[in-house]
């Protein structure tokens, strides 16, 4: 089996040979054999052609020298000797006529490489039936566009978004326009190639081709209803493409940024069905649903990484019993208690409640509930509910950070996240309360009373950590620090918020929004004014409840 990574790739070549291909597009768990022989600094996308070729014992495979990254990557896995067969295609960056007849050449030069390596003979036949008819899609769809994305998440976002989804990323793109009828009448081999390199050349462009405006088409096309856009840490091509579309686009675009391994899949899910849920119709679907159900109690349980969060509501949208409780090892388990617990706080019984949804990272793991539905759309609606005046929510949970954007009747509009990194989240305070032997309650006043203005450097939990440490040791005022860490928590946050644009009014919710240290350095860094009730930690699960009662 012939594995490949490149669009570019020619394929149908060997086909000629009888031989079968297979893109090579897997997203490794992690890279603990990549990173023994590579920098740490390679792309992640080059990290799993190592890793994949390394852990499968793929034995043949082929590379484009489409960037600087593949050029390491082949001289990486040539160094190991694990394929017996390993080919690099030299790529022009241009379509002209001169750069289809360096290309001819460099097919030939693969032809014949590949002729003395099996011993067989091309086959002209096989070659031609290896071309696929060009397929005519038509119909509304969301696309997955910028750089390539491993199969793993293709099948997340096509079991989430309400659309039929068409990868059009690099290699998901791959289509060759040629009339095969044709190449029955050339009998000259470089002639027949010419051909065949100009087809693979005038394929859509990727970013790495030097004229790449033909890709504007790809947001042009009237059935196009949102965009997923994929970039890969140390990748600026298509990082550069995000920025030049991002404002331009009339239709939802989420931005997904990944290292190219499956960690952190339940945050991308959670982006992801944030996403499927603002696109339009899905609302109004939903609604048209919901509005047919009578019910007296709903309840909306929010599983977060920290706390278990459980609102029940009557018919006329009053809350009658809230719980908040850790989550601790289980999220069915803590979800089951705290329920029982809300029930007997609002002194009713299980069979009163016709409606239970989930929210948080926990949702999908807790059995019994009618829904999920993710906790950016819920706390938005959660805080519109609270005060109808709020354009912008800034979350700071346990183990995340989101800045969501809504409209007048508390529709997601917008949202931003950050990085898998637990910096600037409420799991990062939590340690350096620990760290300085303070519960969180006190450590959410006492920098309050700084004096001394400390600036902590590392934005990483574990470097913080050992920064405060350090500081401690050079007996440094404990409010100080706090100060320099609630500073450390505003800067990561007002990153966020200015990704999307500051728009009045402002409210924090999440279990963060209790500590009026950073509560105040999030005010003094945006220079806003931060809408704080004393339901801010409960407002996901406020919101779950609403979407129960709809």
């Amino acid at each position: 089996m012939m594995h490949y990574v490149c669009k570019y790739t020619p394929v149908e070549l060997f086909a000629g040979f009888g031989e079968k291909y297979t893109v090579l597009d897997d997203m490794p768990d992690n890279f603990d054999l990549s990173d023994r022989i590579a920098h740490p600094n390679l792309c992640g996308f080059g990290k799993s052609v190592i890793q994949s070729a390394l852990s499968k014992g793929i034995d043949k495979l082929v590379l484009v020298n489409c960037c600087d990254t593949m050029r390491r990557v082949y001289d990486i896995i040539k160094d190991s000797g694990t394929c017996s067969f390993l080919y690099m295609i030299d790529l022009p960056h241009k379509c002209g006529y001169c750069q289809k007849e360096a290309f001819t050449e460099s097919l030939l030069h693969l032809k014949s490489a590949y002729e003395k390596y099996t011993g067989k003979q091309f086959d002209r036949n096989a070659f031609k039936s290896a071309f696929p008819p060009l397929q005519r899609v038509s119909g509304p769809y969301v696309g997955i566009l910028g750089a390539r994305v491993g199969r793993e998440i293709e099948a997340m976002i096509k079991k989430s978004i309400p659309f039929p989804v068409r990868n059009l990323t690099c290699i998901g793109n791959r289509s060759l326009s040629m009339d095969i009828n044709a190449l029955e009448n050339v009998p000259d081999e470089k002639q027949l190639f010419m051909i065949y390199a100009d087809a693979l050349l005038s394929q859509l462009p990727c970013r790495r081709m030097n004229d790449s405006t033909a890709r504007r088409c790809l947001y042009a096309d009237p059935n196009l209803r949102g965009v997923i856009y994929h970039t890969i840490k140390f990748c600026d091509y298509y990082g550069f493409e995000y920025s030049e579309i991002k404002d331009k686009l009339t239709v939802p675009i989420l931005k997904l940024e990944t290292d190219y391994t499956r960690q952190s899949e339940g945050q991308l899910q959670t982006r992801i069905e944030a996403f499927s849920e603002t696109l339009s119709g899905l609302e109004n679907k939903k609604a048209k649903k919901r509005s047919s159900i009578k019910e007296h109690f709903v309840a909306g349980i929010d599983s977060g990484s920290a706390s278990t969060d459980i609102v029940i509501m009557d018919q006329n949208k009053n809350i009658v019993a809230s719980v908040i409780t850790p989550t601790g090892g289980s999220a069915q388990s803590s979800a089951g208690k705290s329920l029982d617990e809300a029930l007997h706080k609002a002194g009713i019984d299980r069979s009163s409640i016709s409606r239970i949804v989930t929210t948080g990272y926990g949702r999908s793991y807790i059995s019994g509930s009618d829904e999920s539905i993710t906790e950016i759309t819920c706390h938005a609606k959660g805080a519109h509910y609270l005060n109808p005046a709020v354009r912008t929510v800034i979350d700071i949970g346990g183990q995340d950070s989101k800045v969501i954007r809504i409209d007048e009747t508390g529709a997601v509009r917008n949202f931003v996240m950050n990085d898998k990194c637990a910096a600037g989240t409420g799991r990062f305070l939590e340690m350096m309360a620990r760290a300085l032997g303070l519960s969180l309650e006190e450590m959410s006043t006492l920098g309050l009373n700084w004096k001394e203005d400390i600036i902590i450097t590392s934005m990483c939990t574990v470097f913080a950590e050992s920064e405060v440490v350090s500081l401690v040791a050079q007996n440094k005022a404990v409010p100080d620090i706090i100060h320099g860490l609630n500073n450390s928590v505003a800067a990561k946050v007002s990153t966020l918020v200015n990704r999307l644009g500051l728009k009045e009014d402002f409210m924090m919710t999440g279990g963060v929004a209790k500590n009026t240290g950073v509560v105040h350095a999030i005010e003094d860094k945006l220079g806003i004014k931060l809408y704080i009730c004393k339901e801010a930690q409960l407002c996901g699960a406020l919101g779950a409840a609403l979407f129960a009662l709809e």
